[in-house]
């Protein structure tokens, strides 16, 4: 089987960035002039991009309640460029702070900040599901 027959049954599955694509064709054994003929055929052919892949990753990640800066980080992880990410972000969207307001509530309900530990715990774990501080300290604060 070759490389590139198995980096496009990999595709089938799900979208991947380059980055993945050639570490999983790594793992089985092709070597890397092959690897790279196939990404590059596959770039060519369409069937792998990176703001493909990148633009589903961020829908799947906000949609499970993740901010923008943990995203950013888990996307530049899998090598995808920051171009892109900040291209398929769109971080000063309004859905963003829908997210962040449903992460909110789904964890606190309308419970009020009891004291500063209360509202220093909540502010990490905003923190923590990737939101920027000046967007919790506007629903928090």
């Amino acid at each position: 089987m070759s490389a590139k027959s198995v980096a496009v049954r990999l595709l089938s599955r799900r979208e991947h960035s380059a980055l993945e694509i050639r570490n999983k064709l790594l793992k089985r054994d092709f070597n890397g002039a092959e690897i790279e003929q196939a990404i590059i055929e596959l770039q060519q052919g369409g069937w792998l991009s990176d703001e493909r892949f990148a633009e589903a990753y961020i829908r799947l990640r906000q949609q499970k309640g993740f901010g923008p800066v943990r995203i950013t980080i888990e996307l530049n992880e899998r090598g995808v460029s920051e171009s892109i990410v900040n291209a398929s972000l769109h971080e000063n969207d309004e859905s963003w702070q829908q997210t962040l307001l449903q992460q909110y509530l789904k964890k606190y309900k309308n419970r009020a900040i009891t004291d500063y530990n209360d509202k220093a715990k909540r502010i990490r774990f905003l923190q923590y599901r990737g939101f920027s501080l000046d967007a919790i300290y506007q629903l928090v604060g």
